[in-house]
């Protein structure tokens, strides 16, 4: 399966899955977003998910979001019912801090975050989207995250 991870525009995403369809490749396609939930482009989640599959018949195996941390997506996440593209999101990897973008490439120092708080958020997110299989840590994670993560969606 090619995954394309921290895709930023719309343009990346629909060059990857029409690339592994022309090579008979499963892919995913990972967005991420930025503290206001929307693509670096503007573009909302939901708006990226549904004009991809548009423009590649769907092919798509799943969508997620990436690079971000809960309390950026987490809106995005339930704005997805409106959009009608809920259910092909299948994967969520977050960052470690709330920081935006912008100010973590400034950082000289990695910034960690809360592991308990992000493995709480991510009870939250199994909430909103229960059938989520991915899950698992992007920049400033390390096996604490994820393990707090273990903890708080199975239990």
């Amino acid at each position: 399966m090619l995954c394309l991870m921290t895709a930023g525009s719309l343009a990346e995403a629909v060059a990857a899955v029409r690339l592994a369809r022309r090579v008979g490749l499963p892919v995913c396609v990972s967005f991420t977003v930025e503290t206001d939930g929307r693509l670096p482009t503007g573009v909302s989640l939901g708006e990226a998910i549904a004009k991809v599959d548009a423009l590649t018949g769907a092919y798509a195996a799943y969508f997620g979001v990436n690079c971000a941390h809960p309390e950026h997506f987490m809106p995005a996440l339930r704005a997805l019912a409106r959009d009608g593209v809920r259910r092909r999101v299948a994967s969520v990897r977050a960052n470690a801090s709330a920081k935006s973008h912008e100010e973590l490439d400034r950082s000289e120092v990695l910034e960690r975050g809360d592991p308990a708080e992000l493995g709480r958020l991510h009870r939250e997110l199994k909430e909103v989207l229960p059938w989520v299989k991915v899950l698992g840590g992007c920049c400033g994670t390390d096996a604490e995250h994820v393990g707090e993560i273990a903890d708080c969606v199975l239990g």
